[in-house]
Parts: structure tokens; sequence; C-alpha cells
């Protein structure tokens, strides 16, 4: 058997990120010397793209990347830049995503602003200035599967008769000022050049594929919430000062509103679930009704129905000027008001009225703490 061959199907696996879990798997991914499989799929942009609208390409590199892997993420601008610097070169750079909304519970998007769907992955290239083809694989997983993919991001790239030249990892290093060696770069000038590619496979290094057919991941962590457990405590003048300050280790959350107000009823799912993505990186979510303190039935029973895991207070009296001034006197008086807060009480990002949860995921994700698998990834969200 071909040296190479071998050395390929011996690649080890390295999965990153506590959604995914951690640890090494050997796995055997598309052979060195296989033709580039066949797909059709829909695009980012609008458009379906194919194979063969690649065929005038003397290169053809191929990386299966996604939304929610902060390693990925990471990448993105690295992918763009491959696709910028050869795209007048003759060679095409494709992105596919083949993971989807069935396959990727809130724990894994703990890293992301949108989940793994075509519409999500059009809104994150809009927003990261990406241009180049972003295919989605999600409903069947075709092509992660006729290319045998076993992480994210995963690169291969094929010479002008599409057969496979090299096949691993983008660079040797998710923090970008630590890279050494351009693997995936070093294989398309070697095949520009019509020279053998010296290094053909490399360690990928990423998130593990979530595969259509493993588990509802979904579905199994909202049968485990426990927001069946939900608390009320009346909070008064001096804990709501203590609340504004934060003290807490934690970037925090909080939300005020009322029973009687309609946005703040249409908002509160998504809070909630914005609570529980993030929950899992030290992120935290105070509620506090505005409602008067006779009004607890009906402000329990509405969290109640929203599986309300989150800390949760209703004014102690009907004073809610009196109140709303020991928070904060700046605070508006209308509701709903939505605010992130610092470990040392700054605000960092604040709403007024129904959230935009774009913006406000994007606001908890640039200020959360960087990870130590991730380095610059807290710098990602904080710059546009």
């Amino acid at each position: 058997m071909n040296g190479r061959v071998v050395a390929l199907l011996l690649m080890t696996l390295v999965i990153y990120g506590s959604a995914a879990g951690c640890g090494k798997a050997a796995s055997a991914t598309l052979a060195l010397g296989a033709m580039a499989p066949s797909f059709a799929l829909a695009g980012a942009d609008g458009k379906t793209h194919s194979l063969t609208d690649y065929s005038s390409s003397s290169v053809l590199v191929v990386v299966f990347t996604c939304n929610h892997c902060p390693a990925a993420q990471l990448y993105e601008q690295r992918i763009q830049r491959l696709h910028a610097d050869y795209r007048t070169r003759g060679v095409a750079v494709v992105a596919i995503n083949p993971d989807s909304v069935k396959t990727v519970g809130l724990r894994e998007l703990a890293y992301s602003d949108v989940p793994d769907s075509l519409e999500g992955m059009a809104t994150r290239a809009a927003y990261r200035h990406l241009d180049y083809p972003y295919l989605y694989d999600g409903n069947a997983q075709a092509a992660a599967a006729a290319f045998k993919v076993i992480a994210l991001p995963q690169v291969f790239v094929f010479d002008a008769q599409r057969t496979l030249r090299y096949v691993g990892r983008i660079d040797d290093n998710v923090d970008a000022a630590r890279v050494k060696s351009n693997d995936a770069r070093a294989a398309v000038d070697a095949l520009l050049a019509q020279q053998p590619v010296k290094v053909a496979t490399t360690p990928v290094e990423g998130c593990a594929m979530n595969w259509l057919h493993a588990a509802n991941k979904p579905s199994a962590e909202e049968a485990e919430d426990p927001g069946a457990n939900v608390q009320l405590e009346l909070i008064g003048p001096a804990q709501l000062e203590s609340l504004r300050s934060n003290g807490t280790p934690r970037l925090m959350m909080v939300n005020f509103w009322a029973t009687w107000c309609a946005p703040c009823i249409v908002e509160f799912p998504e809070l909630q679930k914005i609570y529980r993505t993030y929950r899992s990186r030290g992120f935290e979510f105070v509620t506090v009704s505005v409602d008067s303190p006779d009004a607890r039935p009906g402000v329990m029973k509405l969290l109640q129905e929203q599986r309300a895991s989150s800390r949760n207070h209703l004014f102690d009296s009907d004073d809610s000027a009196r109140l709303q001034d020991a928070f904060d006197r700046a605070m508006p008086a209308a509701v709903p008001f939505t605010l992130l807060l610092a470990p040392n009480g700054d605000v960092v990002h604040q709403q007024l009225g129904e959230a935009e949860f774009l913006p406000l995921r994007r606001a908890i994700l640039a200020n959360l703490p960087d990870d130590p698998k991730y380095p610059g990834l807290q710098a990602y969200w904080a710059t546009n």
C-alpha cells in the first residue's frame, strides 16, 4: 500500500471544544488519489453550486467548516485570505457546512451568534464579509459522507484532474499568531508549480462532525433542561443596588419586564434560550418583573410556562419609580429593558424595547472571557 495512504488512514483527529468533547481518535477520510466527489448544494449567496461549476480551475480547495465551532470561526478569515490570494491564479476555494439545526444542540452554540442553517450561514457570511462560496450540506450530509469528513474545518485540495493531493488542516495552529506551517497553502503552491505536494496529509484539528444518524441533541437537551424548578423572589432597593454593581465574576444579563407588557412577553422565550445557550460559559441571566407584588401568581405562571431557569425577581412594592432608581437613576421607566453587566458593573450593552437578538448575542460573545483553547475568540467577536 502507498505510504501516503497508510499515513492518511492513521490520521489523528484532534477534537477541540467543550461542547464537542475533547479527545483523540483514529479516523479514515477520503484517500489520496481519489477523485473529487460530485456535489450540488445551495449556497449562502442564494445560488446552487456544483462540482462542475469549478471545472476551469486548475486547483480546487474544498473546506468543510461550520458556523458554531470556535475553531472554524477563527479560520474564517484565513479561508477568506486563501480565496482572495489565489482567485486570480486559477484556484477555486469552496466551503461546505455539513452541520444543521438537527445535529447541533444549544451547548454547542455557546460560541456562536447563529445556528448551522442556510439562513445562519448567509447572516454570518454578510457579517464577516466572506465572499467565497459557502454551501449547505446539512439536509442530507451527502457531500460530507462522500468526502468522509472527520472534523471541521477540514481541507481537501484537488489538482486539475480533480485528484486528491492534500487532505488535513489549514495550518498548524488555531492561534493565527503562532502559525508556523501553512500546510494548505503549501499544497496549493506545489500544485500550481506542477510539483508534488511534500506533506500530503496532516492531522485535522477542530470540532467533530455531528451526523444526522446520531441522537437528536436539541430535543435531548430540551428534555433535560432544569427549567421546571422555577424560583421567584421579591427584590427591594438594597438588592437592586447590589444587582446593578454585579459583583460576580460572570457576565450578567438583566431584563426588566412585566406581564402587562406585550413586547416583554414576545421576547421572553428567546431571552431564556439565549441564557440556556451561553450559561455553560459562566453567563448569568436575571429577570426582574416590575409588576406589583400582588401580581405574583401571574408572574410565576409565565415563568413556569417558559421554564425560566434564570434567576427571577419581582418588585417588592408598588413604588416602581423608587425601585428603578435604586437600580440606576439613569434607567428608563419603560420596559422591556435589557442590559449586559460586566463583572465590575460596567454596562457593556443595553437595549430599550423589544430586544434585537443578533446584536445581543454578539455583545455577549464579545464580553465573555477568552477560552484558553481558542485565543483571539473574544477579539473575533469584538470586531467586524
